[in-house]
């Protein structure tokens, strides 16, 4: 029985572990690594990330996946650009109301995705990996290739503006971060979550509906990344259709890398964050070490991998999938 809790409680600690393992490992090769400044800049890059792997870790969590964010991040930050300067283009006039109908545009963006999921019995990761580049594409069609910029001082005061030497944004993060685990360990819609993804006909024979708790649980997703669109936006002050490049190698990486199961029912938003830090300190190590660039990429793959081997417990499944 020992033996058992000590290992449970190694599997659930390992993703930490290894972030801490990092840490001090780049520390060690580059002491400026260990500083205010450059734990910035890494917060910087997840907070958006941090967004997407919140939304990905829901679904995840159902059991299903969700490659849509790639274009509903495109799609939403450029409608937002463009809400943003039709209210007046600063948000001390009216482009304020740019932010919660970009919210209500990511969470209808989500809930098609999980409509055709559910309704056209497609499987998830080719309904939202279709989703994804009609998003995409959408974000072309509206922009013709050009970029918008949105150059108000205030909104790029999110990223300008900086307490204790963290910027707004990265607090922002922070704050829906906590919104999304009061979400997962104190609403039914959570526990439903678990429910669907621990077992789906046990939940389905229970008298849960699945197929609106599915639903729900993409249209929340899309509001998630819609908010990192918000975030990616007020980083670079402009939107185009390929805002939301690399989002799912990150947001998929790093869900994994924190310990959230993909086959469902285990983990949570909090292993997103722990997986994000992990794969945003692995890149900013890498550069402040001096890595050349062309070995970058191998070396980040090849830390993943022991990083997953660390923190999964592949005894719990029969197969890889």
């Amino acid at each position: 029985m020992t033996r058992r809790i000590s290992r449970e409680t190694l599997i659930k600690w390992a993703p930490f572990l290894v972030l801490i393992a990092l840490v001090i490992f780049f520390t060690a090769l580059n002491p400026t690594f260990f500083s205010v400044r450059n734990f910035a800049r890494i917060a910087i890059a997840a907070a958006p990330a941090l967004m997407v792997a919140v939304g990905v870790t829901f679904i995840i969590i159902m059991g299903s996946i969700d490659l849509s964010m790639e274009g509903a991040i495109s799609l939403t930050a450029v409608v937002f650009a463009f809400a943003f300067a039709k209210f007046g283009g600063t948000l001390m006039s009216a482009g304020w109301l740019a932010i919660p109908l970009i919210l209500m545009v990511g969470g209808l963006i989500g809930l098609v995705n999980g409509l055709v999921h559910v309704k056209l019995r497609i499987p998830s990761f080719m309904a939202s990996l279709a989703m994804g580049f009609v998003g995409t594409g959408a974000a072309i069609l509206l922009t013709g290739g050009d970029i918008v910029k949105v150059s108000d001082a205030t909104f790029r005061g999110l990223l300008t503006v900086r307490w204790f030497g963290f910027p707004i944004m990265v607090y922002i993060a922070g704050f829906f971060l906590l919104v999304a685990w009061f979400i997962q360990a104190h609403t039914t819609l959570g526990r439903n979550f678990y429910a669907v993804g621990g077992g789906e006909e046990l939940a389905h024979a229970s008298g849960l509906n699945v197929n609106r708790v599915r639903v729900t649980g993409f249209a929340l997703a899309g509001v998630f990344y819609a908010l990192a669109a918000i975030l990616v936006v007020a980083r670079i002050g402009q939107a185009e259709s390929v805002t939301g490049s690399n989002f799912m190698f990150i947001s998929i990486t790093s869900v994994v890398v924190g310990g959230v199961a993909l086959w469902g029912g285990i983990g949570g938003v909090w292993n997103a964050l722990v997986g994000v830090l992990i794969v945003g300190v692995i890149n900013n190590g890498m550069v402040v070490v001096g890595l050349p660039d062309f070995l970058q990429d191998g070396v980040l793959g090849l830390l993943v991998i022991l990083a997953v081997v660390l923190s999964t417990d592949r005894k719990m499944v029969s197969f890889v999938k």
